[in-house]
Formats: structure tokens, sequence, C-alpha cells
């Protein structure tokens, strides 16, 4: 290219998720969340934490895109950073090396971030579990990477095949990782309401003894089904 790009573009003004609608997820299931969206909404599997005793988050996304092997935006995005974000970073899923390890675990426990989510590799380990900070991504690898850019900081982005805005809701736990659109994110709570009663409910009935659900015990009753014995 004839003229070099900004080593770094960087949106620092968007539209957060309200803190209100923040607490309504916290400490929900990401799979009661992801049926709320019709079963989807949810990062590639391959995004896991890299502590699993450290690992239920809720927040505000602040997005970031990365070359592959490079993390100069992931280190921007920290320092523009609110307490309470979410750094979720799109890394191309390149797995040769990491862009985080326990140095950016740390400054973002010093910035008060809510987690790390990588589309990318992560190294470590012990250092990332010791600074408390939910850390997920796709792997551990020792390998190092650069920080040279170009890198974007607030953008739309895609991460683990999904869609994220800045400003979006990102919640964490065991399961992974799942984006609720912040323009629907009122929406998803009211179905998330009835979805945690319905569940709480049916495993009550589970716990008493039941070992089918009514509509497979009704199906099982009617002409839709042919018994070949």
């Amino acid at each position: 290219m004839i003229v070099d790009p900004p080593v770094l573009s960087i949106r620092r003004n968007f539209e957060r998720t309200e803190e209100a609608m923040i607490a309504r997820f916290r400490g929900m299931p990401t799979s009661a969340v992801a049926d709320a969206m019709g079963g989807r909404g949810a990062l590639h599997h391959a995004i896991k934490p890299i502590d699993p005793r450290n690992c239920t988050f809720a927040g505000c996304a602040l997005t970031c895109e990365t070359g592959a092997s490079d993390n100069l935006a992931i280190l921007a995005a920290l320092a523009v950073a609110r307490a309470g974000d979410v750094i979720v970073a799109a890394s191309e899923g390149f797995e040769g090396a990491a862009v985080i390890g326990d140095n950016v675990a740390l400054m973002a426990r010093n910035q008060h971030v809510a987690a790390l989510v990588i589309d990318g590799m992560a190294r470590d380990a012990k250092g990332i579990a010791d600074a408390q900070v939910p850390v997920f991504a796709r792997g551990l690898t020792p390998n190092s990477c650069v920080r040279s850019g170009p890198g974007r900081v607030g953008v739309t982005i895609i991460a683990g095949g999904v869609a994220v805005e800045a400003g979006d809701l990102v919640i964490g736990d065991l399961d992974g990782v799942v984006i609720v659109p912040r323009r629907t994110a009122a929406a998803v709570a009211a179905r998330l309401t009835e979805i945690i009663r319905a569940e709480t409910k049916l495993q009550a009935e589970i716990i008493a003894g039941a070992t089918e659900l009514e509509a497979i015990a009704q199906l099982l009753k009617s002409d839709r089904v042919d018994y070949l014995d």
C-alpha cells in the first residue's frame, strides 16, 4: 500500500449497556442466555476459560481487532477501558502465538476490567490464574507475539464467529461466552426470566423422580409415533 494506515484507530465514546441491565444477567448461566436468544449467541466452542475456577462474569464489550500474532490493539484497549468493561479481541483465531499473558491480565485487574475474551491464544496460565481476572482464549502456547499494529479499538468485530459491537453485553462461565446485543438486551432479559422459571420447575420435577418430559410422554401416546414392534 502506498500510504501506511494509522498504527491504531480508536473509538473511545460509544453507547454502553447500562449497569442496571448488566446486573440482570450477572450470575445467569450462559446456556439459559443462549436459549433466550433462540439458541444462539455463543462464541466458538474453543474459546474457554484459562482458569475454570474463575470464569463467571458479565460486563460491557470493549472491542478490539488485532492482526495475527499482534497485541497492540489489546494494550490500547486496556488503556482506554472503563471499570467493568470486558475486552473482546478479534485476533483472527491465530493459534501460533499468544497475544495475552500474565502481565496483560494483571494490568486488566488494575484497570478493574471484568474479563478478557480473546479469539486467539494466551500464555502464562499460572500468572493469569493469580491475577484473578477471568480470561477466555482458544488455548495456551508459550510463543509470544509482537505489538506493531495496525489495530482498531471500539469498532464492530467478528470474534469466535459472532458479530460484536462495542457496548454489547458479554457474559461468560464454564460453558463459554455469549454476546447479547445491546439493542435487544431488554427483550432477552425478559425471556431469560421465563426460561429460568421453567428450568427451575423442570429440575424440581426431575429431582422428585421424573424420567421424561411431559411433551415427550404425550408424543409417545399419540398417532405421530409408529411403533415397529
